[in-house]
């Protein structure tokens, strides 16, 4: 096993702020343009006379294919290096940006959109083990919290601008900007980092039969999930999990595995705060999706005031992550992410009694504990499972987490999905489904309560900071 610059000391301070930059850049234009075209939803609806379940597929087949993905796209990460990896993901995203900007119907922009995951997966896996590389143990809780601060600034942003964008330049312009912006994460690494990289030996083999039985099983267990009710989602399911029972086994058997099964088995700590992340994203993903239906159809605000509500959840979070990032240096991660999960659990909870009357000024406070809630989960979490491997490790490690990340989203959409499929229907939403559209919103915010509470309990059976590293 060989790597370059495995000791971050060998690393200036100009060229670890700048794989910081890239990294966090990276992330805020992910974020930036999720939570833009959240608010854009309804306008693509407008005109192309799609049901709220076919407006759905716009977010989850772009977190479906970057789920089924980042598992094989880590390994080819650590493979043939990280940061050269990090920059063919920008490519990829940007062209797809570029490209969903002139879709001419619903099923090619889905197309479209499904192809911009890849470019997700690769940017996801990579950005969180470089940082994670640059960085040495007693400060990388620190610079993981500037990261996913620069990711809830995209989600803050992306609501405000986003929706003065959408509303004044329409849908397609969010893209065309993104795509165009992104090609600054290609250019900077170009010019500044050509002597800095990371990777394996190339002695190691790629494992494709684990890839194939990963990307499909998962990819079965996640359709199955935005499909019901249903016989399509009640034979994809069972097969899917089956599917990823036998991709475990042939994990633990095959000499240069996708996924490190020991690493679940003998680390409380990653199995764990994995499982967190899974239940975490599950609970809080399809949050601006829902509330972006709810404040525009049920509240009759336009996608420009829509989004200077939502921002106000996401500005808290900007605010608290950098925090929440210093107190995983000091303190058990554990605790931190799990209480950050218990007051996601509030604000959830408060979002389940949103009416047609309800006081912006309530909406506005559920929104900022749930953003509170979120910020002091993730860096703690992410910090301890990446303290918890090997160096490496870092690229399955990252893989992982990011892995857990898009399937609960995933599921967070699907879940939406199900609801809004039993309650609205299947067809493009009028004014007479706006109480049934209520309800579903309603019944959605309950089912993300509880699995919240979940992670409660998941955060706190791993072992603290110290303990992790030792593991």
């Amino acid at each position: 096993m060989t790597t370059l610059h495995a000791d971050p000391s060998r690393l200036s301070h100009a060229d670890r702020a700048l794989v910081l930059f890239i990294a966090s850049f990276g992330g805020f234009l992910v974020t930036f343009l999720s939570s833009g075209i959240n608010v854009a939803l309804p306008l693509i609806g407008d005109e192309f006379h799609v049901s709220a379940v076919t407006l759905s597929w716009v977010s989850a087949s772009y977190i479906l294919v970057a789920a089924a993905m980042l598992l094989p796209m880590g390994r080819v990460a650590d493979m043939f290096g990280r940061k050269r990896m990090f920059m063919w993901g920008m490519v990829v995203f940007s062209a797809f940006s570029l490209g969903s900007a002139f879709a001419p119907s619903a099923p090619v922009l889905l197309v479209l959109r499904a192809l911009h995951g890849v470019g997700l997966a690769v940017g996801s896996v990579t950005s969180v083990a470089l940082v994670s590389l640059a960085y040495p143990a007693e400060v990388r809780g620190r610079a993981l919290g500037i990261c996913t601060a620069t990711i809830y600034l995209g989600l803050t942003v992306g609501p405000v601008l986003g929706g003065f964008i959408v509303h004044n330049l329409g849908w397609r312009s969010m893209f065309l900007i993104v795509g165009g912006l992104a090609l600054v994460n290609v250019a900077l690494p170009l010019w500044k980092l050509r002597h800095v990289e990371w990777r394996e030996s190339h002695t190691t083999r790629f494992d494709y039969v684990g890839s194939a039985a990963y990307a499909i099983s998962l990819t079965a267990v996640l359709i199955g999930f935005s499909t019901l009710p249903g016989v399509t989602g009640e034979v994809l399911i069972p097969a899917g999990i089956i599917g990823l029972a036998l991709f475990l086994l042939w994990e633990a058997r095959v000499a240069d595995p996708l996924l490190n099964v020991g690493l679940l088995r003998h680390s409380r700590v990653f199995a764990f705060s994995n499982i967190a992340t899974l239940v975490g994203y599950a609970a809080n993903s399809a949050m601006l999706f829902l509330m972006s239906l709810y404040l525009q159809y049920n509240r009759g605000l336009n996608a420009q005031k829509a989004g200077l509500v939502l921002v106000t959840g996401t500005f808290v979070q900007v605010l608290i992550a950098p925090m929440a990032g210093r107190l995983a240096d000091r303190l058990p991660a554990r605790y931190v992410a799990s209480t950050g999960m218990a007051v996601s659990v509030l604000g959830l909870l408060g979002l389940s009694f949103v009416g047609e009357n309800s006081p912006y000024w309530y909406v506005i406070t559920m929104l900022c504990v749930l953003g509170a809630g979120i910020a002091l989960f993730a860096t703690p979490n992410t910090t301890a499972i990446m303290g918890s491997v090997e160096p490496r490790w870092v690229g399955v490690a990252a893989a992982t987490i990011g892995t857990m990340r898009q399937a609960g989203m995933s599921m967070s959409m699907g879940f939406a999905t199900l609801v809004l499929a039993l309650e609205v229907g299947r067809h493009e939403i009028v004014p007479a489904d706006y109480p049934r559209l209520l309800t579903s919103i309603r019944v959605s915010f309950l089912l993300f309560t509880a699995l919240s509470v979940v992670g409660v309990v998941a955060s706190l059976m791993g072992p603290g900071k110290r303990r992790a590293a030792a593991e």
